[in-house]
């Protein structure tokens, strides 16, 4: 059956169908003898990001040109095997075969992103079903033409190779305080895999094999909470080399099975993490959020955390995009700040019913800083990728010189590389405070970036251990030592929202390009995107030198690639010394 929005409203609270993984190097996590020897992906570059329902082109083109040089370390993408029919995004989750078409695309697709994201450092993490196959009563066809039935898949599984726990009026868990029945019954009616069975565990086995094959990284074991901890490591055993492992175990309160029970298999995500995160955020109060591994929770050298994934944005679980007072990019900010966990960001679209696909066909597409179309790319966000860098650089170093003069203000350091300010009060906060980064002067990376020795944005000056910043309601304030800069005259400081007025046919997308480096020096390749979400103006917003004449074009790339210019001549404009500007124009 397909399910309807509320089914899988409930499937989220009680199944939480999804979750992250890693890459490092071509070094295994894992040696011959399957001894866990990391619980983190390795590398300098630890941040994962849940690239949702993007497809496996769009994916590749992503690793290429902003994740890989942007410092991401991984991409989480959806499950490629073959699933059921449908535009909806929990079709992915349900698989009718293990050949590796799906909506994202093809198997040489699959591997070509692959080899795309190795290729500027990026691993890739798949999001894996060793749970369930499909919840339709009435089988079908799959996407790529396999023939199924709820308990018959041709040439896998047969009905002796599925859980029937007997339930009435079906198999579907009631109890989740029976351990039994959660890990046998039906999950929302779908197929519950004998992972108890020889038979199931090697062919479980084989097709994480395969992926192996193809150079994937790290497995996203989807719904482990309904497998016993047991199960999935006899599966993983059975691997030619051990990726790295995340598992979605939801905890319940008063539920006997406990996250801690699958530290042994590899990470696993902490949901009362996010649950934090949101009621700190909320109004809670984030100066309870200083020491995280006094919780109870896993250990933060075993934990995989989030703000949000795909289903917390969807059934309440979590913060959002749309959460009040910029709540979801601050605690985005503070996840990427604070040593516990290894963060995955979520990368999503708009969406009017939970039930909603991916837009354009899974054509991801993303402006400079920020989604295009419907798409989010929150990836892009100037903050957000800022904070990337910062926890780069600050690696493991530990916490210091924290300060929390009220529930909602925080501050503190990452030894002496990194220092944060964090306010989530409705009103400015002015300090001095104290931190262990050399004197100097430092680049916001909360507001820009340091480019040629000055900052793109805001600029602090730290002397004899202290700085003095006033950071705004709901904002935040970020440096570390690898960005390093001051403002002045001529460098930075003036935001240019450009919006241009141009009718386009499906699939042409409208950039700009212009003279300064900052406009791509006329390179069509590192050209701008705009955004058609007020089509047919598309717009975009770009930091720009203060005080500089600036000559630039709007171009249209189509769909084979090609670019047409405006017609002659450049167009032309000054920026300001400080503060923002505007500029309208229509195609010529």
């Amino acid at each position: 059956m397909h399910f309807s929005a509320a089914t899988i409203a409930l499937a989220g609270f009680l199944g939480w169908l999804h979750a992250p993984i890693a890459y490092a190097a071509p070094a295994p996590f894992f040696n011959s003898s399957h001894e866990l020897q990391s619980r983190a992906p390795s590398g300098s570059k630890t941040v994962i990001i849940q690239m949702f329902e993007w497809n496996w082109d769009s994916v590749a083109s992503e690793c290429r040109n902003f994740i890989g040089p942007n410092g991401y370390g991984f991409v989480q993408v959806s499950p490629p095997a073959e699933h059921v029919q449908g535009p909806q995004w929990w079709t992915d989750y349900q698989p009718v075969s293990y050949t590796l078409t799906s909506k994202r695309g093809s198997r040489s697709q699959f591997q070509s992103m692959v080899s795309a994201c190795h290729s500027v450092g990026v691993g890739v993490i798949a999001d894996t079903l060793f749970n369930h196959m499909s919840g339709s009563d009435s089988g079908g066809t799959g996407v790529a033409g396999s023939s199924f039935t709820h308990y018959d898949y041709p040439g896998i599984y047969q009905v002796q190779d599925f859980h029937h726990c007997g339930l009435e009026p079906g198999d579907d868990i009631v109890n989740y305080g029976n351990r039994v029945e959660v890990q046998t019954c039906e999950l929302v009616n779908l197929a519950d895999l004998a992972t108890d069975t020889e038979y199931v565990r090697g062919r479980l086995a084989q097709y994480g094999n395969d992926l192996l094959s193809l150079g994937v990284d790290g497995f996203r074991l989807d719904a482990a909470k309904h497998m016993p901890a047991g199960d999935i490591s006899n599966i993983l055993g059975r691997l030619s080399r051990r990726p790295y492992i995340t598992q979605e175990v939801i905890f319940g309160a008063g539920e006997p099975i406990q996250p801690s029970e699958y530290v042994g298999n590899g990470d696993v995500q902490e949901f009362r993490y996010t649950t934090a995160l949101r009621d700190a955020f909320s109004g809670g109060g984030i100066s309870s959020l200083q020491n995280l591994d006094n919780r109870g929770w896993v250990s933060g050298s075993q934990a995989n955390v989030f703000v949000a994934n795909h289903d917390t944005e969807r059934n309440g679980g979590s913060l959002n995009i749309n959460s009040a007072s910029n709540a979801y990019i601050l605690a985005t900010l503070f996840s990427l700040a604070h040593p516990y966990g290894t963060p995955t960001i979520l990368s999503s679209y708009h969406f009017s019913t939970t039930d909603d696909g991916a837009p354009n066909g899974g054509s991801g597409t993303c402006s400079t800083t920020g989604g295009s179309g419907n798409w989010l790319c929150q990836h892009r966000f100037i903050a957000i990728t800022g904070m990337v860098g910062f926890r780069n650089t600050v690696g493991t170093a530990s916490m210091t010189n924290w300060v929390s003069p009220q529930s909602q203000q925080i501050a503190f350091g990452r030894g002496s590389a990194g220092f944060i300010v964090i306010n989530n009060a409705g009103s400015s906060w002015t300090s001095t405070f104290t931190t262990s980064l050399p004197d100097g002067s430092y680049c916001d990376v909360i507001t820009g970036k340091s480019s040629g020795g000055a900052c793109t944005g805001k600029s602090v000056t730290v002397s004899g251990g202290r700085f003095s910043a006033t950071v705004n309601a709901h904002d935040a304030l970020a440096i570390h030592i690898g960005a390093r800069g001051s403002s002045g005259s001529g460098v930075g400081g003036v935001s240019v929202t450009f919006q241009e007025t141009a009718t386009t046919t499906f699939g042409e997308n409208v950039f700009l390009v212009g003279s300064i480096p900052e406009l791509g020096s006329w390179a069509p390749d590192s050209a701008i995107a705009l955004s058609s979400a007020t089509y047919p103006v598309w717009a975009t917003t770009v930091n720009l030198p203060a005080g500089t004449a600036v000559e630039y074009k709007f171009i249209r790339k189509e769909t084979d690639g090609s670019v047409v210019w405006e017609s002659d001549p450049n167009r032309q404009l000054t920026t300001g010394s400080t503060g923002s500007q505007t500029v309208t124009a229509s195609w010529k």
